[in-house]
């Protein structure tokens, strides 16, 4: 089997025979044309890997016969091979998109180089990460069985997602060893978060960061050093979405980039709230009735945010202006950057996006969502797609012009769920399918983390009997009646509130322009 089919364009090509026998030997099949002319109608015939084309020749030149190709087999990867030196001539070969530019004379090995580049990539970097993790596999399996503190936690993760993104652009049996392998390391996390997380509500000082300390540890610290501060906090974003994100911004900022913890339920009523207020859940209420809304009550869980935000302000008798705005759709996101230079009077600016959790939102209710959403690496796609094409991605290039601090933030992630639990309530037990609460719950404990005594988590207690439950890993709750309809319906969907690596850790970056 060949390793490819080239064309070599070329008007000097009888002095290039030592280069063609050379490749041939590597088992290359090489066609050679000594002009454009010819060049073209071959492509019309013959459809190659690779082509090797001479800037200078009689007639068409180098460039002009590229552009002629491209539009007769714009697929196919053309290396320029040239004399000149020229920035110029570099620039127009570049701009035509070219993939690569060796400069004459070349040798040999320079050529097969280029080949695998442009022809062997993928096998070769299937081959280079499929190795790698292998070798990693024990190595990370070792940590997951040994780890003992939040820091352990974090490194898995981090070693998890790296691995997650670079096996998904490979061919192979890899990626189910690795789906195996976080799903084990979600098994474990579950356990660390269900020896701890008690202790850690009772003893706040030595607990590890959480949601009501991002503002006490990140924002006012900026503040107090006369820095003006513009959060972003991304609804429902999890480190690897940030990891994809994150290229796009490389060219404008340098990066601070942290793991914290979301509060359960890692939902948006308790963390986000938790996050602007600096409180935890059962203090909101207790302190601030009427911006605390029950599971039970109608009213948006989240629409009291700005308030939120002005009471730990005012609690640490800080004078600090701020703005706040919410946007749910592309017309407020334009409306934002219209506004853009207004934001400058502000100590601190607070922006939150809806857009990726009303994306796993849509993914569950829309058979077309699902389908574009298909896997992990898909919803990371339309993550990246969304983050290019919506104003977010102007507002990230403004900002880099400017003096602010940047912190991007998130108050929870979400994990894709495949593994049904039953449990039994109520009318009054929420929907959420992560996590339960209230006064008659039924199910088996050694399947939930149950909390009946919500109070030493600082979580509210609407009745004096209601018990919260959450669910770990990939499992979520199912009602016993129409059981088989519910299972169908939610399996395979991204949800939040419960217990997992993925809806726990979460990215807390800040950013500083490259440009000041």
């Amino acid at each position: 089997m060949k390793n490819g089919t080239l064309l070599w364009i070329d008007d000097e090509i009888e002095l290039l025979r030592p280069h063609i026998l050379f490749l041939e030997s590597k088992d290359y099949a090489i066609d050679t044309v000594t002009n454009g002319r010819d060049a073209i109608d071959r492509c019309r015939e013959t459809t190659y890997d690779l082509i090797l084309l001479d800037e200078n020749m009689p007639g068409l030149s180098g460039l002009e016969t590229l552009n002629l190709i491209k539009e007769v087999s714009p697929g196919t990867p053309i290396v320029m091979v040239t004399k000149s030196e020229e920035e110029n001539i570099m620039n127009q070969a570049i701009g035509s998109k070219i993939s690569d530019y060796l400069i004459k004379p070349v040798n040999p090995n320079q050529i097969l180089l280029t080949l695998k580049k442009n022809i062997h990539r993928r096998e070769i970097v299937t081959e280079v990460t499929t190795t790698g993790y292998q070798q990693q596999f024990g190595r990370i399996t070792m940590l997951i069985n040994e780890a003992e503190t939040i820091d352990d936690w974090k490194e898995i993760y981090r070693n998890l997602v790296r691995w997650e993104l670079e096996l998904e652009h490979t061919e192979g049996s890899m990626s189910e060893m690795l789906r195996m392998q976080k799903k084990e390391a979600n098994l474990e996390f579950a356990r660390f978060v269900r020896r701890n997380y008690e202790d850690w509500m009772a003893h706040p000082d030595e607990r590890p960061l959480m949601s009501p300390d991002v503002f006490k540890t990140h924002i006012f610290p900026s503040l107090d050093k006369g820095e003006k501060v513009f959060l972003i906090v991304l609804d429902n974003f999890r480190f690897d979405q940030w990891r994809v994100i994150a290229d796009e911004l490389t060219d404008y900022f340098t990066f601070d980039e942290e793991l914290y913890m979301s509060i359960l339920p890692t939902a948006t009523q308790y963390a986000r709230n938790a996050i602007f207020s600096g409180l935890m859940p059962n203090k909101i209420a207790e302190m601030f009735p009427e911006l605390w809304v029950d599971e039970d009550e109608e009213e948006g869980k989240n629409l009291n945010e700005k308030p939120l935000i002005q009471t730990q302000l005012d609690r640490y008798r800080r004078r600090n202006t701020f703005s706040y705005n919410k946007i749910n759709d592309a017309a407020a996101a334009d409306k934002l950057i219209a506004h853009f230079n207004e934001f400058g009077g502000n100590d601190l600016n607070v922006v939150v996006f809806n857009f990726i959790d009303m994306l796993s939102h849509a993914r569950t209710e829309s058979r077309t969502i699902r389908e574009l959403a298909a896997d992990e690496a898909a919803y990371r796609s339309l993550t990246l797609s969304w983050f290019r094409h919506t104003p977010l991605s102007e507002l990230m290039r403004r900002l880099a012009d400017t003096d602010y601090r940047v912190i991007i933030t998130t108050d929870h992630g979400s994990i894709r769920v495949s593994n049904p639990v039953k449990v039994v309530g109520d009318r009054a037990v929420n929907t959420n399918l992560r996590y339960k609460l209230g006064k008659s719950l039924a199910y088996n404990p050694k399947e939930v983390y149950e909390i009946k005594e919500p109070r030493r988590v600082f979580l509210p207690k609407p009745n004096i009997s209601t018990a919260y439950i959450f669910a770990w890993g990939d499992n979520f709750f199912a009602y016993p009646n129409n059981y088989n309809y519910y299972v169908t319906y939610y399996r395979d969907t991204f949800q939040h509130g419960g217990i997992s690596l993925e809806e726990m850790l979460i990215p807390l970056i800040t950013l500083k322009s490259k440009k000041k």
